[in-house]
């Protein structure tokens, strides 16, 4: 595939990284202003480094844009005209609905919205995706991309504001949660480090059981509660602190504070 990631940034690094570990590039160009902080790819073989956009996307077909939100509607106004019926677009910016690229560019172009979160750096994101009708066709090309940086959905547009809640704020959700575990390990008299790394594994233990098993989280609950036992006495207590309803709440707090964001 011949592709370019225009603004090459935390993001976009992240995502190039994946492309050049997985093999996935038959070309790739990297777009950024100032060059230097991408020095260490400049001898990568079929890799190249520019801060023309231009450049960048009339060698390429596939064109991920993974700049700053308010820098975004100024780049798709200067490189309209270079856009083909060859060129696939997939956007990593949120908030950035596909109408409006859509009114700056055309409607003929593919058009592909992609919500990735910060595991992509370790090849471990959850990537939501969805595409305009032009964009159908080709959005296999993006799940490509993105299931060789972890794993991806295809869902409609306008669940895209609760998938930035639940997988890109999601992390930080997650965090807090293993530090809250590795905080209770401490009080339990654990060395932070011991508690962070079993809080940390367990939690990867966790999810793992649900993606090979292809199982429920109660199922797999219910393999470790015992009658009267110390596993169930711990998560009734949770439960009775709130530890569900604060969760769902924590979720639909954040989804009304991005949909207010979004019409700011």
């Amino acid at each position: 595939m011949k592709i370019a990631i225009i603004g090459t940034g935390n993001l976009g690094l992240s995502i190039a990284k994946g492309l050049i570990i997985n093999n996935t590039i038959t070309t790739l160009y990297l777009t950024k202003r100032d060059l230097n902080g991408l020095s260490e790819y400049k001898d990568h073989k079929n890799v190249f480094l520019t801060s023309d956009n231009s450049e960048a996307i009339l060698n390429s077909d596939i064109i991920i844009f993974a700049v700053q939100p308010g820098q975004f509607e100024n780049i798709l106004t200067s490189i309209k005209n270079e856009l083909t019926d060859k060129h696939v677009l997939i956007s990593t910016i949120t908030g950035f609905k596909i109408e409006r690229i859509e009114a700056l560019i055309g409607y003929k172009f593919p058009i592909i919205r992609s919500m990735p979160n910060t595991a992509i750096s370790v090849g471990k994101s959850m990537t939501c995706i969805c595409s305009n009708e032009v964009g159908k066709k080709r959005i296999d090309i993006a799940s490509a991309i993105f299931n060789g940086l972890g794993t991806s959905i295809t869902i409609g547009e306008e669940h895209m504001q609760a998938a930035t809640v639940i997988c890109a704020s999601g992390i930080a959700f997650w965090m807090r949660l293993i530090r809250a575990m590795t905080q209770g390990g401490v009080q339990l008299g654990f060395e932070a480090k011991e508690a962070m790394d079993m809080s940390v594994y367990t939690a990867l233990g966790a999810a793992s059981l649900l993606i090979e098993n292809k199982s429920h989280p109660e199922a797999e609950i219910d393999k470790v509660t015992t009658p009267r036992g110390c596993t169930i006495t711990g998560l009734n207590e949770m439960e009775h602190q709130g530890l569900s309803s604060s969760l769902i709440q924590g979720l639909a707090a954040s989804f009304n504070k991005i949909n207010e964001i979004s019409t700011q």
